[in-house]
């Protein structure tokens, strides 16, 4: 461990300091000895530093999104190339470079905490050895070894054996009462924030081994809270409940606001979207229009909560616009195509069938009811001769079939004879 303080001395006078400052505030309201200036102070701490990541965090999330995206290409190439590492490896860097996504990303909140917590925890162990560190002195070292969280002394642990628990001014039962619910609600809130994770902000229609290695880490990390936590001191333990807590919350902000795109928290988000903006008809916020914007964008490409929403607002006489703002529409209820694309304007004239003719009008030519023709006077009152030649009508030839056309039913050509009827 003293290899590792070493490695994070440069931070560790920035952390005692940040701790003092914020326990000469608490210590002025609740006592300079008490647990709650030093607790609230740690508290503090964290919070402090939490909202400083607070843009790193904003990248995890893009990165997280863009891995998931990716993922049936890396699985493409992952069977592509299984054969041969070297070559996947080349394409899997190749695919990354394209589309500007890190894996590592994901991992920057905790690598920048890191530091912290390691300084804090070399904090709280000199605080435990009567050792002074960083801008702590003498009085502020006796201050922190007589505070207590609950009757559980800050630089305490569960491992702790009796005469070192006695030297801080506690009991052994205690101590481990305390530091082991605090290590049940540490591992409890790691567990539900990756759980809140896999069941409403995973992309449900696309499965992919990524979703099997979270639903894996939502069992791992809380098990890697529970061994290690045994080792914390109380005040580490504070700091890490904290910001486990931070991130529960966080997280919890980012699905019910912007959601991962085809997850379920997306199909109660456009769900409420789309009952503000038909009762309101308009959006509310900038953050409500980036993402309708998006979604207009994708064109055919949405995913069926979007084409819901999308609907949803045609058929409310609303139609969204490329910038992410909504306007009435004059036209008629729009539909959509099968491909995702909105169309607007009244509705196209259903095709009129036409009626079905009887078999002597299929056969003799007959016109449909409703269809009469119509002589105008001059026509009536024009004399035959006078008319054109081809307005007039050929007399019938004998022996030309005219009979026979002009009775339906029988066949064309010459009839066989009937035969004589037998008495």
């Amino acid at each position: 461990m003293d290899t590792i303080a070493s490695l994070f001395s440069f931070i560790t006078t920035p952390v005692s300091w940040v701790i003092v400052q914020f326990h000469k505030m608490y210590g002025a309201i609740f006592g300079a000895d008490t647990g709650w200036a030093w607790g609230l102070s740690i508290v503090s701490l964290v919070v402090l530093i939490r909202i400083c990541l607070i843009p790193l965090f904003v990248k995890q999330i893009k990165s997280t999104r863009a891995m998931q995206t990716l993922q049936p290409e890396m699985k493409k190439i992952q069977e592509r190339y299984k054969n041969d590492k070297q070559r996947q490896s080349e394409e899997m860097m190749k695919l990354y470079k394209e589309t500007g996504t890190n894996p590592l990303s994901s991992c920057l909140p905790i690598l920048a905490q890191s530091p912290f917590f390691f300084a804090l925890y070399h904090v709280l162990n000199g605080i435990a050895s009567g050792k002074t560190i960083g801008v702590i002195n003498d009085s502020l070292l006796a201050s922190a070894r007589k505070a207590h969280i609950f009757g559980a002394p800050l630089a305490a642990k569960f491992k702790d054996g009796s005469a070192t628990v006695h030297a801080l001014g506690a009991t052994v039962t205690d101590v481990r009462v305390v530091t082991a619910l605090m290590i049940v609600l540490m591992s409890a809130s790691q567990f539900y924030t990756q759980r809140q994770l896999m069941t409403k902000n995973v992309d449900t229609t696309v499965k992919t081994p990524f979703m099997q290695q979270q639903k894996m880490l939502m069992y791992v990390f809380p098990l890697m809270f529970a061994v290690f936590g045994i080792n914390f001191p109380v005040g580490v333990l504070v700091y890490w409940l904290t910001t486990n807590v931070w991130t529960m919350g966080q997280q919890m902000y980012v699905i019910h606001n912007n959601p991962t795109p085809g997850s379920k928290a997306q199909a109660a988000y456009l769900e409420r979207l789309s009952k503000h903006v038909t009762q309101h008809g308009k959006i509310r916020r900038r953050s409500e229009k980036t993402i309708v914007k998006a979604i207009v964008a994708k064109g055919r490409d949405r995913n069926e909560f979007e084409r819901k929403f999308i609907n949803g607002l045609n058929k409310a006489g609303l139609a969204a616009q490329a910038d992410g703002s909504v306007v009435k529409s004059d036209s008629a209820v729009a539909t959509q195509t099968e491909d995702g694309t909105p169309t607007t304007g009244t509705a196209a004239p259903k095709r009129q069938q036409p009626k079905r003719q009887t078999k002597a009008q299929r056969q003799g030519g007959a016109k449909p009811a409703g269809e009469t023709t119509s002589l105008s006077k001059s026509d009536e009152s024009e004399p035959e001769d006078a008319r054109p030649a081809a307005a007039k009508k050929p007399a019938p030839q004998p022996g030309s079939g005219g009979r026979s056309r002009a009775q339906s039913g029988q066949r064309k050509g010459p009839q066989r004879p009937k035969s004589p009827s037998k008495k």
